[in-house]
């Protein structure tokens, strides 16, 4: 079975691969209840949605009914106003058919201008803790992209304690000193405060090269599986660390394999030279970089 660890100071053991439920979200209901058969055999608890991931909240909502016990559930609002937030929490609890999410996330909040708004009076901040009193949701969590978002989480931590981070983790990634940088000290903040640390773009190849595909993700993944292992082991050997599951589903397995096989055995340095070479064989490089484009 995958391992599990507090998520923070939610008091909710999750496992350390959280499913990236943008995976379904041009996904057929049929398929998208094998995908929850496959967290259910693997023991994933956790699931990470967003309002703006197409019918992925519909798609997991058609399991809550019978399965709501069994998740941790995540959603996001992209929303920046007090009154777009509350409409858009509003319209996620519909279709997630739930009356309560555990937690709500400012989806990717790195430009200034909609952080000034976000977290300023009237913004969407205040309407999320107003839900939260409310019992619409138990816990408040912030998102992003770039090569700026582990330096805007930090600013973000200084101007509320929200309960939980979620950023890019992967070799490449780390191997920008100055994001490497930002990201060490952010992770400290995080542990001395108890805020949970969820990572994305763990099994990232690289953008989109051309015509090339499938393509089931706005950039394209490592595919071969012993890329995929050496990938997931390496954001697995940060103590603490959560990986959320690529929008490809079919990398799903490979993902869930190789959390299987990660231990404590693991190090941060964990089969450097090989992740080295991978950069090399594969071509990876990172999806943001200084001066390069920070979105999708």
């Amino acid at each position: 079975m995958i391992t599990k660890t507090p998520f923070g100071r939610t008091q909710h053991s999750s496992t350390r691969i959280l499913f990236g439920a943008a995976a379904l979200g041009a996904m057929r209901q049929d398929r998208a209840d094998k995908v929850l058969e496959l967290l259910l055999e693997s023991g994933v608890n956790h699931i990470d949605t967003a309002a703006g991931y197409g019918d992925s909240e519909e798609r997991v909502g058609h399991w809550m009914a019978e399965h709501r016990k069994h998740f941790f559930l995540a959603t996001k609002t992209g929303e920046r106003s007090g009154a777009g937030a509350r409409e858009s929490l509003h319209r996620s609890l519909e279709r997630l058919r739930v009356d309560c999410v555990d937690l709500i996330q400012l989806h990717n909040l790195v430009d200034e201008n909609e952080w000034e708004q976000a977290l300023g009076a009237g913004g969407a901040l205040e309407a999320l803790i107003a839900a939260r009193q409310e019992g619409l949701v138990r816990f408040i969590g912030v998102t992003g992209h770039g090569t700026e978002v582990a330096a805007m989480h930090l600013r973000s931590l200084e101007r509320f304690d929200f309960d939980s981070v979620l950023l890019p983790c992967n070799y490449a990634m780390l191997s920008q000193p100055d994001y490497a940088a930002d990201f060490d000290a952010l992770i400290a903040i995080c542990r001395d405060r108890n805020v949970a640390v969820q990572t994305i773009k763990s099994v990232a190849r690289r953008r989109w090269q051309g015509d090339d595909g499938p393509r089931y993700s706005w950039y394209e993944p490592l595919r071969e599986p012993g890329a995929i292992e050496r990938a997931v082991r390496f954001v697995l050997s940060r103590d603490g660390l959560f990986l959320n599951s690529s929008s490809d589903a079919t990398l799903l397995p490979a993902t869930l394999e190789a959390a299987r096989n990660a231990g404590a055995t693991d190090s941060i340095a964990y089969r450097e030279d090989e992740l080295r070479a991978d950069v090399e064989r594969y071509g990876v490089e990172p999806l943001f970089v200084p001066g390069g484009p920070q979105g999708i």
